[in-house]
Formats: C-alpha cells, sequence, structure tokens
C-alpha cells in the first residue's frame, strides 16, 4: 500500500479550492428551478427519495430534514418503504442523469402517475426527461476527468453542491411556516 500523506499548507489549498468550487457553482444554479422543486414539495402527498452511491446519501440527509418539517418521507430500498402512488413526489439525483437505477425509480413513479423533481448536471438526460421538476447544478459529471469544471475527483462537486441546494430547500421550506426548532427537534431521532 502506498504511503500518502498531506501537509498544513495542502490542506488550507484544498479548503479553498473546494470552497471556491462550490461558491462558484452554486451562484450559477437557477433559482427558479429550485423554486419549482420547492413548490412540489409543498404539495400533498408522500416524497420519496433516490439516488445511488454519494448522491443517494445527500437525499437521505435531505429526506431526514424534510421529515423533521413534518413531511411523510420513505428512502426507496428501505424494507418498509411502500409503494409509490398518484399525487406522491419522487425527489431523485444524479449527476449524468442516466444512473441505470435511478432512472428506473423515475419511470416506475411516472407510471404509477408520481411526479418526479430531478437534480442533475446533464437537462438532456433521459432523468431530466422524466422529471416534473429538474434542478441543473453545472458541475463535473464524475466521468468528467479533467474538462476544468472542477479539479475535485469523481462528481464531488455535484454532490457537495447538491447537499448545498438541499439544505437551502429545507430552510426556505422551514421560513415559509411558523414552526419553532423546538417543536422540529419532536420529530428527531430518539432512538439513535
Amino acid at each position: 500500500m502506498r504511503t500518502v500523506h498531506s501537509t498544513a499548507g495542502d490542506i488550507a489549498r484544498n479548503l479553498s479550492l473546494v470552497g471556491d468550487e462550490i461558491a462558484d457553482t452554486a451562484a450559477k444554479i437557477d433559482e427558479h428551478e429550485v423554486a419549482a422543486l420547492a413548490a412540489h414539495l409543498g404539495q400533498t402527498g408522500r416524497v420519496f427519495v433516490a439516488g445511488a452511491g454519494r448522491s443517494g446519501l445527500v437525499l437521505r440527509m435531505a429526506a431526514m430534514r424534510l421529515m423533521h418539517l413534518g413531511l411523510t418521507v420513505h428512502v426507496a430500498g428501505d424494507t418498509t418503504t411502500p409503494a409509490i402512488s398518484s399525487g406522491d413526489l419522487l425527489l431523485v439525483a444524479s449527476g449524468s442523469g442516466t444512473t441505470s437505477g435511478v432512472v428506473k425509480s423515475a419511470e416506475t413513479a411516472a407510471k404509477a402517475g408520481a411526479r418526479i423533481a430531478a437534480f442533475t448536471t446533464n437537462p438532456d438526460s433521459p432523468l431530466a426527461g422524466l422529471a416534473d421538476a429538474v434542478v441543473i447544478i453545472p458541475a463535473a459529471q464524475k466521468t468528467d476527468h479533467g474538462s476544468g469544471v472542477s479539479r475535485q475527483y469523481s462528481g464531488s462537486l455535484f454532490e457537495q453542491v447538491l447537499f448545498l441546494v438541499t439544505e437551502a430547500l429545507f430552510q426556505s421550506l422551514w421560513g415559509s411556516t411558523d414552526e419553532p426548532a423546538e417543536q422540529l427537534w419532536l420529530r428527531h431521532a430518539n432512538l439513535e
């Protein structure tokens, strides 16, 4: 195994690199796209989230925050997740918009009459084509090595900005309620 190390200077440079890339990319997001997605979250019905890999992990975090708001939220693939149906919303993320399991989930949701909201880098992707609301995150796709869009590895920028956008969504939705943090805290997991 190769030995790896890093100096304090390396860490400082890379903190700046990551922070700058996140800020630059977030500034390019169309707020109207995010607001349209928020409108779907504000409708009645359950919310389901589906994503693969690190994007899926970010959506799991978003699911938790939406649950804190009092929404009924399920994570696709969990053993207790019920069937999606008409009136529900599927929230998905795939940088490429071609991740097979995510696209298949969207196809299933569409056949069931559910609405679909997607985060992707690719507006021409199959996933974007299935979605009722699309938020384009202008980051490099994970196989887009050396493009100049990001110096980070394999889709990291997409996932980082996805987290930022889902947190901004939560903050905006919470801000439209009169619920204090103490009320949301009552819904926080207590079987930890």
